[in-house]
């Protein structure tokens, strides 16, 4: 292998590939480092993989909505063909539940009428004949089964409808989606290097010289990039940078659960991703006629921060799996359970409030993307492009923390101002603080 590189990333989930491929197409010659054995085999794999612009800030709301073209456009962007095939973007739309006593739909609804985001205003006659299976009844708390007694008690009030969204959806292969990119990039002569673990950020004079490897091999590059998922924060204090930054990142554990449609119904081809902020859930279809049901972050959850990625339990635990079905179940009444628990477990990178760092660092050279926090994959190649404009005006001199860079999005024309995402941001609270950012 060539020793000398433009740029080297380390890591090859989603993000890492669209970065890669970007800065190909714009001259660069990348390396992709990845101690796992494939593109997207890490965090990527288990990714939910939902595409949505529901976000609690204005931002948020650009850069997902962006992201909506390149999934809708997915061959046409890539410019290759895969062996493996191409990922296919289910278009299920979204369904956000209204309420007066959720203010994060109405402020969604605004930045979606600023930013031009397509949506359907539902009333609860709308609702019913589109998703018979959803009850409409409020419960005004999200608790836990096992610690709440009164757990299924209605507050006698109901849902006032939903806003729909007709152009969000789900990826069907987050893994596929990777690797897709990673072929991408290559035809552009990227190129990738698997099952090798970098021990070193190497450096000299305030400069990035490149990296070396757990083998003693020595790969030079006046880039590196950092987006390496749960593992950001430990290749952060590798490289030295943690402390220079005001906003930092840590892995969090988080579980999703499978279950069946419920009878008579056929929530593959005819279900939608729903957002149901009353239950702290979202769900979506999945193949085989059953649901995916993510958790929305509740404050009642326990939080399992993880201080090793490589070292976590990776077994699905009885109470989660019985808040988030349960919770599930009070919107779909006549939910049926499997009879053993179904799912995936991983890891979350998250950042302090939940919004990501894109960045470069105190380091010359030395870039981040990190702290996706869950909600990242849709904006996955919005981010790669971001990613390289960054780095390519960074490198050509300009001074990105004095003069914040302010991206044009390729589809929607939208501008993107950088210093929102940067690593010495105070808290935004703004924000959700969980997986909706």
């Amino acid at each position: 292998m060539d020793q000398k590189f433009d740029v080297i990333i380390i890591g090859a989930g989603v993000i890492g590939c669209a970065t890669a491929f970007e800065l190909v197409k714009r001259g660069y010659k990348t390396l992709n480092v990845d101690k796992l054995p494939a593109s997207g085999y890490g965090s990527t794999s288990n990714s939910l993989a939902i595409v949505r612009a529901h976000y609690s800030t204005w931002d948020g709301v650009a850069m997902a909505y962006e992201g909506f073209f390149y999934w809708n456009d997915w061959a046409s962007y890539l410019g290759v063909k895969d062996e493996r095939g191409l990922v296919k973007y289910m278009k299920t739309g979204t369904i956000i539940f209204k309420s007066s006593e959720d203010k994060h739909y109405a402020k969604t609804l605004q930045y979606y009428r600023e930013i031009g985001v397509e949506f359907e205003e539902w009333d609860l006659a709308t609702l019913k004949k589109r998703m018979p299976i959803y009850a409409h009844d409020l419960y005004g708390r999200v608790t836990r089964p096992d610690d709440d007694e009164h757990f299924w008690d209605k507050t006698g009030k109901l849902i006032e409808g939903a806003v729909f969204t007709p152009g969000s959806g789900y990826v069907n292969d987050p893994q596929l989606a990777a690797h897709n990119l990673q072929t991408a990039a290559e035809a552009h002569q990227g190129k990738f290097l698997f099952g090798q673990e970098i021990v070193e950020i190497r450096q000299a004079h305030g400069k990035i010289q490149g990296v070396r490897l757990a083998s003693g091999e020595q790969i030079d590059a006046p880039v590196v990039v950092n987006i390496t998922g749960p593992h950001s924060s430990i290749v952060n204090r590798m490289a030295g940078v943690d402390q220079d930054m005001k906003i930092k990142t840590r892995a969090l554990r988080q579980e999703a659960h499978q279950v069946p449609s419920p009878p008579g119904f056929d929530f593959e081809r005819e279900g939608c991703h729903t957002s149901d902020s009353d239950n702290a859930v979202s769900f979506r279809p999945e193949t085989g006629n059953t649901i995916m049901i993510g958790s929305e972050d509740p404050e009642c959850d326990p939080r399992v921060w993880i201080k090793n990625p490589d070292d976590f339990n990776r077994n699905l635990s009885d109470s989660q799996w019985r808040a988030q079905t349960y919770r599930l179940a009070r919107r779909i009444p006549t939910l049926e359970f499997p009879s053993r628990p179904r799912g995936v477990v991983d890891l979350y990178d998250v950042s302090d409030d939940w919004i990501p760092v894109y960045d470069k660092s105190s380091l010359q050279g030395y870039y981040m993307a990190v702290g996706s926090s869950g909600n990242q994959f849709k904006s996955a190649p919005v981010a790669g492009h971001c990613m390289a404009e960054l780095i390519d005006a960074c490198e050509n001199g300009h001074d990105h923390d004095l003069n914040p860079l302010q991206v044009q999005c390729v589809y929607t024309k939208l501008t993107l101002n950088m210093g929102f995402y940067s690593r010495n941001r105070e808290v935004n609270q703004d924000s959700s603080f969980s997986v909706n950012g």
